[in-house]
């Protein structure tokens, strides 16, 4: 006879596994990656370290799973921003600092999502998580290329640029004061775009 989990007891295990993912998700905002140990999320969460592995396999798979939540979440605020009123540049500068903003208000969790050494099944998620903020802006560089507001350009080659160096001006050690972060990374986006008016207020 199979075994069926009566609803009482899924609701349950469905309830344990998001204070689960909750607890790890401040774990990760706290101590980065390398402090997301399983038997650290299972104290934080209030439940047996065997509780954490009835619902994921080990840390990578643990993770990979708070990555998926949380940039889903980045993905949706970036694109709300891509929807402003405004020129393809001016877009383009708003998901900018949309991204900015949100890492600097949580720089360990920033780090842990775009550059701190993970295992694989959540570099693989990190993966996702670049290329959906690089589809956001090139959506809008192709769109200020058809439209004659900016040059020629690869559309995504630009926006993996401008990707590429946020992060790494966002969660480095290259970056000692972030009080002019987000203008100067606002400015440097819209001279990499080759925008007419490459200032920012």
């Amino acid at each position: 006879m199979v075994y069926r989990r009566t609803p009482r007891i899924q609701a349950r295990m469905d309830s344990q596994r998001a204070a689960i993912l909750d607890a790890a998700i401040e774990l990760l905002a706290e101590r980065g990656y390398a402090g997301c140990s399983m038997s650290a999320v299972a104290a934080q969460a209030g439940v047996a370290t065997g509780s954490v592995y009835r619902h994921f396999p080990g840390k990578a798979e643990l993770v990979a799973e708070l990555f998926r939540l949380v940039v889903t979440r980045e993905v949706q605020a970036v694109e709300l921003a891509a929807e402003q009123p405004g020129t393809a540049p001016e877009r383009v500068v708003a998901v900018v600092e949309t991204f900015a903003s949100r890492a600097l208000k949580a720089p360990r969790l920033a780090y842990a999502l775009l550059a701190e050494p993970v295992d694989a099944p959540v570099e693989e998620q990190r993966l996702v998580f670049r290329r959906a903020f690089r589809d956001v802006v090139a959506r809008r560089v192709a769109e200020g290329v058809r439209t004659g507001i900016l040059p020629p350009q690869d559309a995504e080659i630009t926006a993996a640029a401008i990707i590429g160096a946020g992060a790494e001006v966002l969660t480095g050690p290259l970056t000692s004061d972030s009080t002019d972060a987000v203008s100067e990374l606002c400015t440097f986006t819209l001279r990499a775009l080759g925008a007419t008016d490459a200032t920012h207020p």
